[in-house]
């Protein structure tokens, strides 16, 4: 027998909300047709179990996405496809009755599908299947029974295919709603579990769970980035306040006015050359694993782009995504070692700095010991002053090198250092009063203000 309707061939994406059709006065073959619709639907009624059997086996052949939920709930799957159809043919007889249950009950499908993770696609063309074998089964009952009244089913047609849209429409709603909702829920969950390594308090026990949500090894080796004064993107852009190289794999975390990345490195640090003992003892020979980290936090420094005035500190590698928090405090640590006007400091490249801004207290105390007799100068004597005190540890102690950064005669750099001798009691050329010098500028270039 020829089919009386045509396929319909549809957008899957999306399908638009359905405005109601204006009320229109019907002909007397259109209210005919709706006789005879309604006598096809109560028939089909007292046959809905066979149409779930079939409709439920051929979702099974036809859509790959809802055999995992078949398997695990064959039961379930029946029963919400019988409380479909049951709803939605009786809807076709009064629609006044039933037309909010049916859409109570495709919007439970709706959302109950987008949390078991089936595609929406899936989702709509079940739906189609639906639609097109209850049509069909509508079609050869009044053909086998009434073969008369065929033809008067084309009036109907368009109505029944709207119903079908309109299900569809509420269906792709209650989908993308419940989407958003396990999205939030999802990224939620990421921002506390990120938030609890980074602190350091994630319990061991919910290490695995946030391993896998956040796709991050439980023992592995890591990094932690802290970025400050750098201007952020827009608000829910998700792009970072800086770029690392490609391929650097980094979860970012904003906590304040510092932005913090999670760096992990893998299992084991890159293999390093170790320098042949000098003098035959093993005291000599340096630590091929500390070599190896330091060289790829040199590398991965080398490959970021830094904005103009931003200031980011990277800390040492911990092991395990339990030690993240110490690699955080870490990480802050060596943001308060860069200089206000910006750049990058490795926590490893600056641990005597690092000392000072951990203990502020201690920090201002040595600056006030060492270099308070300089503060009852004139301030422009004392700032030459330690500009060229700062410019001669820079050159590692040579007025040469010292008196071409500040542009002057190697001899002023040696009067100055000798005046500061005077004044502070320190003697350069003693280790440990050079060291105490040193603490004490790193102290009040990094705590003033």
């Amino acid at each position: 027998m020829p089919q009386v309707v045509r396929s319909r061939i549809r957008a899957l994406h999306g399908p638009p909300p359905v405005t109601p059709l204006p009320h229109r006065a019907r002909s007397l073959a259109d209210r005919e047709a709706v006789a005879v619709l309604h006598r096809a639907a109560r028939v089909l009624l007292d046959r809905l179990p066979e149409l779930t059997d079939r409709l439920v086996e051929a979702l099974r052949e036809q859509e790959p996405a809802y055999r995992a939920a078949m398997e695990a709930e064959p039961t379930e799957i029946w029963q919400e496809v019988h409380h479909s159809l049951r709803h939605n043919v009786a809807s076709l007889i009064q629609p006044r009755e039933f037309r909010e249950a049916a859409h109570r009950t495709s919007r439970w499908i709706g959302e109950n599908r987008a949390q078991q993770g089936v595609p929406l696609d899936a989702v709509m063309h079940a739906f189609r299947m639906g639609g097109a074998m209850v049509w069909q089964d509508l079609v050869d009952d009044t053909a086998r029974r009434h073969p008369e009244d065929t033809r008067l089913l084309v009036h109907v047609a368009a109505d029944v295919w709207n119903f079908v849209d309109e299900h569809c429409a509420v269906v792709a709603e209650a989908y993308r709603q419940a989407e958003r909702r396990l999205s939030w829920r999802r990224e939620n969950q990421q921002r506390l579990m990120t938030a609890a390594l980074l602190d350091g308090t994630a319990r061991i026990a919910d290490l695995p769970d946030a391993a896998a949500a956040l796709e991050l090894p439980v023992q592995g080796r890591y990094a932690v980035l802290a970025v400050a004064g750098a201007r952020r993107a827009p608000h829910g852009t998700g792009r970072p306040p800086l770029s690392l190289a490609d391929g650097t794999p980094a979860l970012w975390y904003t906590a304040g006015d510092v932005d913090l990345a999670i760096l992990p490195l893998g299992t084991a640090p890159p293999a390093a050359d170790a320098e042949p003992p000098r003098d035959g003892g093993p005291e000599s020979v340096p630590d091929p694993g500390a070599v190896g980290s330091h060289g790829e936090l040199a590398s991965l420094a080398a490959g970021l782009t830094v904005p103009p005035g931003a200031r980011v500190g990277v800390s040492s590698v911990v092991d395990g995504l339990a030690s993240v928090g110490d690699a955080r405090r870490l990480a802050e640590t060596a943001l308060r070692s860069c200089p206000a006007s910006g750049g990058t400091v490795l926590l490893d490249e600056h641990l005597p700095t690092a000392l000072v801004v951990s203990s502020p207290g201690l920090g201002a105390a040595l600056a006030d010991r060492v270099l308070g007799p300089l503060d009852r100068l004139d301030p422009g004597d004392r700032d030459v002053l330690i500009e060229t005190l700062t410019a001669w540890l820079d050159s590692d102690g040579s007025a040469q090198r010292a008196g071409a950064r500040l542009y002057c005669h190697r001899n002023t750099v040696l009067n100055r250092m000798r005046r500061f001798e005077q004044l502070t009691g320190r003697c350069l050329t003693r280790p440990s009063d050079a060291v105490e010098v040193s603490l004490a500028l790193a102290a009040r270039r990094l705590l003033a203000g």
